[in-house]
């Protein structure tokens, strides 16, 4: 392509969308028609000397031309309370449920890793002794030892707040580093399930399980689901890497990367859940029984969330993703 006489044939056209760009006042109908037709004609001959030509210069003009467009053509919006409803009832939800072929196996490997962990410890002392000093073992697992005085060692709130951030950061660094193919997101999940493995192994050599189980139940079912679900959220993200499937590679680590941000955010508010049962619930004055039971209660409250309402929203096309009007062209064309 001859750059310099595309460049005469079409500059005014160009010219002509810029003038109406920086119009003052209401457009007419015709002018708004002619807008939008030069808009997406404008598009094109990006495209075409992007990958026809490459002019630095005149690239440069037609994206900022075309990008003042497409925000005359499709308008400003401001999010609002809707948007949140739909985040909350739709997006979030149908995301994690999308995504239930890879944390649902995350979660039940994770757990047989951590029990199998727990039983080696617990059956081998000389693992427990190059843990700890025997003397240092027995204070952790007595009565009122630091495993128990842990979740009421400060105060509820700031305890809270502390564990909301430590397991919001996790989640969040297993949905970011998921990129890269994924294992950064399984030395994540080892080190989670090494540290419970160790507690139910050092508690089960003191006979005293069923005591760990009382303190980690409460806020572990839904803490670990999350923790779950953001990696298993992350190994679809690095195996997406690997195999985008139909989609480009490109395309295809844009739509999971925008779902997998969203799903942060709303993690982040189950995590909050979890962290106000772990700095309230789990070191009360409740019986075990008691405190077991809300824990279940939280946890199979999030899965019927997820699956009635995340299931409800898949069938009906939605993906997590953002909505389509607000993604970027991946190549402009003209209607």
């Amino acid at each position: 392509m001859d750059l310099d006489v595309f460049v005469s044939a079409h500059r005014a056209e160009w010219d002509r969308l810029d003038a109406l760009l920086r119009r003052r006042g209401r457009l007419t109908g015709t002018e708004a028609d002619e807008l939008v037709t030069l808009y997406q004609r404008t598009a094109t001959h990006l495209s075409l000397i992007q990958s026809s030509a490459p002019d630095p210069r005149i690239i440069g003009r037609l994206t900022q031309l075309v990008a003042r467009a497409r925000s005359a053509v499709t308008g400003t919006r401001r999010a609002s309370w809707r948007d949140v409803t739909d985040f909350l009832t739709r997006g979030f939800p149908a995301a994690v449920y999308r995504a239930r072929h890879w944390w649902v196996p995350t979660a039940l490997i994770s757990t047989a890793i951590a029990a199998l962990i727990g039983w080696w410890i617990g059956t081998h002392p000389d693992i427990q002794a190059s843990i700890a000093a025997p003397a240092e073992l027995r204070e952790m697992t007595r009565p009122g030892g630091q495993y128990e005085t842990y979740y009421s060692s400060h105060p509820a709130a700031s305890f809270a707040a502390q564990v909301w951030t430590n397991n919001a950061q996790a989640a969040a660094m297993c949905l970011v580093l998921g990129v890269f193919l994924g294992l950064p997101v399984l030395w994540i999940l080892f080190q989670n399930m090494l540290n419970v493995g160790v507690g139910i192994g050092l508690m089960t050599s003191a006979g005293r399980l069923d005591t760990f189980l009382g303190l980690i139940l409460p806020h572990g079912l839904l803490e670990l689901t999350a923790v779950f679900v953001a990696a298993g959220t992350g190994l679809r993200l690095g195996w997406t890497v690997i195999d985008p499937g139909p989609r480009t590679r490109r395309t295809a680590l844009a739509e999971e990367g925008r779902a997998a941000l969203g799903m942060a955010i709303g993690l982040a508010l189950v995590l909050f859940v979890s962290g106000a049962i772990e700095g309230f619930v789990t070191p009360s004055g409740l019986p075990t029984w008691a405190r077991i039971g809300i824990g279940i209660a939280a946890e199979l409250a999030f899965l019927t969330y997820v699956y009635v309402l995340g299931g409800r929203a898949t069938r009906e096309g939605e993906t997590g993703d953002v909505p389509e009007s607000e993604r970027s062209a991946l190549l402009p064309t003209a209607a």
